[in-house]
């Protein structure tokens, strides 16, 4: 797992075409925004969660991404521990996202 300032998660996620984004928000926070082909995993409905992401390839990497920066940061831990080879957090959370990117529409 690595936390990732914007420019190095934006910088690793053009590296990284197979890559998956993924976004740990409530749905309430999901309609405001999302980060562009991101899928949501509400972190919050934690036995949801774990059904979810076992359904993922451990072998591929993923970007995560939550309001701040906090519960993305967890999910790539619970993500680490469960065998997950690639996890980047991005530790300024949306809050930090560049504006010239827009956000879109879930």
């Amino acid at each position: 797992m690595e936390d990732l300032s914007l420019s190095e998660w934006n910088s690793k996620l053009e590296a990284a075409p197979k890559a998956i984004i993924l976004d740990v928000r409530r749905p309430d926070e999901w309609q405001q925004g999302i980060i562009p082909n991101a899928i949501m995993i509400d972190l919050m409905e934690i036995n949801s969660f774990l059904d979810e992401v076992k359904k993922l390839d451990k072998n591929i990497p993923y970007f995560i991404y939550c309001r701040s920066g906090s519960r993305s940061h967890q999910a790539c831990l619970v993500l680490e521990q469960m065998g997950f080879k690639e996890t980047y957090n991005l530790d300024c959370g949306i809050l930090g996202w560049d504006a010239s990117t827009p956000l879109s529409n879930p």
